[in-house]
């Protein structure tokens, strides 16, 4: 894998900046403002542009939702450092936005980089943001209580306090999982690592503050922007397709709307238990179930019409050939039996295409009322039909003349009536053959009740001599 110099240059220039900034924070442990806010920072941006301009063999979903991630979570480590040292304040808002956006956003990116899809369908994105907020949201309501005992501030200053240790365990937990599921790979190591990395500083933070001894502008701040960098660099290297994606996302998501679903009940049972916000998550996850739902039947009922297309002849409603022949590997006894409409093509000629069409989804309709229960009729192409039943020789031999008769008078059309016949070869299916040579003893019978103009014909030894 060959990457572009100006992309190995943004890379090493990273490692370069992430290398000085821990040499600095060693030599000057004093907080300081190129350190710590324009130093710290750049890294971040860095990392966002290692995301955005990877190679072209890398998910581009991911690559720009990690890119965008990266760039908004400098963006509030910038607005909060800032803070810091001068006087003239950022709204805390601003860097809450933020860190909240950052989660969502990489859940995102985590969830397309273990695939190597090109493209993302509504289920995925709807599932993408029904575990990244549900779930998640679910989880920090349910650590909201013990932690108002702990964390000073309002119900709402708790819950973004919470919320962003609460996401990375979602991340890291579901990276786990990918991570078991597949086979191992250098890309698959250092996201594992990234987030490793970026959701201890994030834990070793809460529980620093909790306990006063978080020092602003410590080394375990640097666990961040290592973790952006790994993550960032891991989208540089490909991994084998999961298998099991689109059933984890899916297994997820459902846990993601049963938990929600448990918020909202707990909030009805107790009123007052839970702020009035952190129900606001719940509604939207269910809300966004329903529309998942509608998405899945939509696509189940493509699929199924896809599949009836697949083996229906679009103009008769019939089998096609495919579907005909996969029914023929599967018959081991009964009677094969090939039809050509003989006329077809002077009718096709003088009367036009539209009555060629209608006079065969007629003649479809006659030969559909003779054939037996559990009989398979096809079309097979053109002016040709193909009919498989389980009967005995001398049920043959009457079916192969029903099937003649049902053309033994004309057929209504609009431009006029049309008389056709039909000349129907029929041999017998035997497990001592293969469906090929069925087909082919069936094709020849026709061909000399053709040339013969007997109406029908079944396959005999010496059929090939017959003139």
């Amino acid at each position: 894998m060959q990457l572009s110099r100006p992309y190995l240059g943004v890379k090493w220039i990273a490692a370069v900046l992430l290398a000085s900034h821990l040499i600095s924070r060693w030599i000057f442990p004093e907080n300081n403002i190129f350190i710590d806010l324009v130093l710290f920072n750049s890294i971040g941006l860095f990392a966002a542009i290692i995301a955005l301009s990877a190679p072209a063999h890398t998910d581009r979903v991911s690559a720009i939702s990690f890119g965008f991630a990266a760039l908004i979570w400098s963006m509030g480590s910038f607005f909060s450092t800032w803070n810091s040292f001068f006087e003239l304040q950022i709204p805390n808002g601003f860097s809450d936005f933020c860190y909240a956006i950052f989660y969502p956003l990489v859940f995102l990116s985590v969830s397309r980089s273990f695939t190597q899809k090109r493209s993302i369908s509504a289920l995925e994105l709807l599932d993408t943001v029904i575990i990244a907020v549900g779930l998640t949201s679910v989880l920090t309501a349910f650590f909201l209580k013990p932690a108002m005992l702990t964390f000073s501030g309002n119900s709402w200053q708790v819950f973004l306090s919470i919320l962003y240790p609460v996401g990375d365990i979602v991340l890291v937990a579901m990276v786990a999982v990918y991570f078991l599921l597949n086979p191992f790979s250098f890309q698959s190591l250092l996201l594992t690592t990234g987030l490793l990395s970026f959701a201890s500083s994030d834990l070793f933070f809460i529980w620093a503050s909790i306990n006063d001894k978080y020092e602003f502008g410590s080394i375990t701040d640097d666990g961040w922007i290592l973790g952006l960098l790994l993550l960032a660099t891991s989208l540089t290297y490909s991994s084998p397709k999961s298998k099991f994606s689109e059933k984890i996302s899916s297994a997820s998501a459902t846990i993601a709307l049963i938990a929600s679903s448990t918020l909202l009940g707990i909030a009805a049972i107790k009123p007052g238990y839970f702020p009035s916000f952190i129900l606001i998550p719940g509604f939207i996850t269910i809300a966004l179930a329903f529309i998942r739902m509608s998405f899945a039947l939509q696509e189940a009922n493509t699929a199924v019409s896809e599949r009836v297309l697949a083996r229906t002849d679009e103009l008769t409603g019939l089998s096609n050939r495919r579907n005909f022949l996969l029914h023929l590997s599967q018959f081991k006894s009964g009677f094969i039996f090939l039809l050509d409409l003989d006329g077809f093509k002077k009718i096709n000629d003088e009367l036009g295409h539209a009555a060629g069409d209608e006079l065969l989804r007629q003649v479809a309709m006659r030969f559909s009322r003779v054939i037996p229960s559990g009989a398979q009729l096809a079309r097979l192409g053109g002016d040709e039909f193909g009919v498989i039943a389980q009967i005995d020789q001398g049920q043959a031999i009457e079916l192969a003349q029903a099937l003649g008769s049902t053309l033994s008078y004309p057929i209504s059309l609009p431009a006029g009536a049309a008389k056709v016949n039909v000349s129907v070869g029929f041999a017998p299916i035997d497990q001592s053959g293969e469906s090929t040579d069925w087909l082919r003893h069936a094709d020849l019978a026709m061909y000399a009740a053709k040339r013969n103009g007997v109406g029908s014909q079944m396959w005999i030894s010496n059929i090939e001599n017959l003139g």
